[in-house]
């Protein structure tokens, strides 16, 4: 069974530009020993959250973007300290860990020459980008998971990254690679990242994402099996995890849409019965 990887609060384009200027703030909790306590832990996080924002920003309404997550104005900062201590508490109440996590989608702070962060009125370079994620993000907050933390062309910094700081977090490359095994391969030439979203209706077909996911496997990459922005209904994406082997699915935290797959974890979870189990790769490699 795959852990649940979902997105808590929203910001960058997902959020109409009125949030953190990073897309999604996300948790992780990959200490759960059943997709029942793993489901629920998110849950948890996600209504500490909203308690939090409000003591924060008192005028909060509880606003809620595309893929449900909690939509506020408040800085990059604040929200990773708010996510801390919301996942500290539920971590400490439900007895396992919680991992924190970012998708940058740093293909849309790009404007060519540097990473702009309109909401913070701050630009970086290259150089200056690699030095934030890597000190200011993941070093600071211990993250576990950073997707996209780079423009989709830019193979050499995600090498840098990845290499810096090893297996103690997973660098994703979602429009680095686009499910793609031709550009997964020059990634893996690279030492570009060491995880990899894979959305089938990206590449076109169930083998030709199948063949990313072996590719992947093969060389080291964790395969996240990851929903749409503005998807449907559809639990299919569930039983494509569960088949891959994925140590982990994206697919949100609340919203009809979400939860549709969600759901289809447990009835999954229920079929198998004893012979379910969670995917222990995956937390023996973040402990290590």
């Amino acid at each position: 069974m795959p852990y649940p990887l979902g997105n808590v609060i929203g910001g960058g384009k997902h959020s109409r530009g009125l949030g953190p200027d990073i897309q999604e703030f996300l948790v992780l909790p990959y200490g759960a020993q059943d997709i029942y306590s793993a489901l629920r832990a998110n849950i948890e996080v996600h209504r500490a959250v909203f308690k939090e924002l409000v003591k924060v920003d008192p005028t909060f309404t509880g606003g809620r973007n595309d893929e449900g997550a909690w939509s506020a104005k408040v800085s990059t900062n604040a929200a990773l300290d708010i996510l801390s201590r919301a996942v500290k508490e539920v971590s400490s109440k439900m007895g396992f860990e919680i991992g924190i996590g970012v998708d940058m989608a740093a293909s849309t702070l790009w404007n060519g020459e540097k990473y702009v962060y309109t909401n913070e009125g701050v630009s970086r370079t290259p150089k200056e980008q690699l030095e934030f994620v890597k000190g200011g993000l993941i070093e600071k907050y211990g993250l576990i998971y950073v997707e996209d933390p780079f423009h989709e062309e830019d193979f050499q910094s995600f090498a840098e990254l990845t290499d810096s700081v090893g297996d103690k977090c997973l660098i994703v490359g979602d429009d680095l690679f686009t499910t793609n095994p031709s550009r997964l391969s020059r990634g893996i030439k690279e030492g570009a990242a060491n995880a990899i979203i894979i959305k089938p209706d990206q590449i076109g077909t169930l083998s030709r994402a199948w063949e990313a996911v072996r590719l992947a496997v093969s060389n080291g990459y964790v395969p996240v099996v990851s929903h749409r922005s503005g998807d449907t209904e559809y639990e299919t994406l569930a039983h494509i995890a569960v088949g891959f082997g994925a140590p982990i699915i994206k697919s949100g935290v609340l919203g009809g849409e979400r939860m549709a797959k969600l759901n289809e974890l447990i009835r999954i979870q229920d079929y198998m019965g004893k012979a379910a189990r969670m995917n222990q790769s995956l937390t023996q490699r973040l402990k290590h």
